[in-house]
């Protein structure tokens, strides 16, 4: 008489991996969901910059790191500041 083993694990190792395995099986990864930037929208990063570059616009006062950003942007050639005009441009002159 021969036992039927095809069915149940014959060691405690076997049975406890066979109650084990539908447990952690996992399904596929989603695929990354990538929403569509809002326009404008900024994003807070760690950049490691040059000293002397970094007082370069810190030197200009409050707004350097719109300097920064533009300065960067110009470079990639995705242009400057979106109206053209820098912080020390805009004052009321400008209303016109």
């Amino acid at each position: 008489m021969s036992i039927d083993r095809t069915h149940r694990p014959g060691s405690a190792r076997d049975k406890a991996e066979a109650l084990f395995k539908p447990a952690t099986a996992r399904p596929a990864p989603a695929p990354a969901d990538r929403r569509p930037a809002v326009p404008g929208a900024r994003e807070m990063v760690t950049l490691r910059i040059d000293s002397a570059a970094l007082a370069h616009f810190q030197a200009g006062g409050p707004g350097w790191q719109d300097r920064i950003n533009d300065a960067l942007l110009s470079a990639a050639g995705l242009g400057g500041s979106e109206d053209g005009l820098t912080p020390a441009e805009l004052n009321s002159s400008n209303d016109g």
